[in-house]
């Protein structure tokens, strides 16, 4: 029996945009545009995103890193939360871990993060990362985003 079935996760979400392009675009000039994290998909209870598995992502003998996942589900849960956040208002990591559970060479692994908690002041998400070929579970992590006001231009 899967844990995860006990978890409720919040639905209906009321995103702020649901234009990919428009999305990837505030990536640009940024880690993710640099190890190729692209946004794939906003659903009514979730967010998706795709990265390669090549050079950029490698570990020295040629598999996936595992701070590559990380950065991977800490992106997509914390543009999730920006997504949901009210005008004047922005998330910041406040915390992070994973479970490494395969790792894979090369293709691409994508990422599916659901919401479990969206308060005032925390947000906090499960984020699956699975290889895209055999749809395996690569990675499991939970991320705690912080809402914090922005009090600078």
């Amino acid at each position: 029996m899967e844990i995860k079935k006990f978890i409720k996760y919040k639905e209906d979400l009321n995103w702020k945009t649901t234009d990919i392009s428009q999305i990837n675009a505030l990536c640009k000039n940024t880690m993710m545009e640099h190890i190729g994290i692209e946004v794939t998909q906003l659903n009514n209870n979730s967010i998706e995103a795709k990265m390669p598995v090549d050079f950029r992502t490698h570990q020295p003998l040629g598999w996936l890193h595992g701070g590559a996942s990380v950065v991977l589900i800490e992106s997509l849960a914390s543009i999730g939360s920006d997504l949901l956040c009210k005008e004047g208002f922005f998330p910041i990591g406040l915390e992070i871990n994973a479970n490494h559970i395969r790792t894979v060479k090369s293709g691409f692994v994508t990422a599916v993060a659901k919401p479990i908690h969206l308060g005032r002041q925390t947000h906090i998400w499960n984020v699956d990362v699975f290889n895209e070929d055999s749809n395996k579970l690569i990675c499991t992590g939970r991320i705690t985003t912080m809402i914090v006001k922005k009090d600078f231009e």
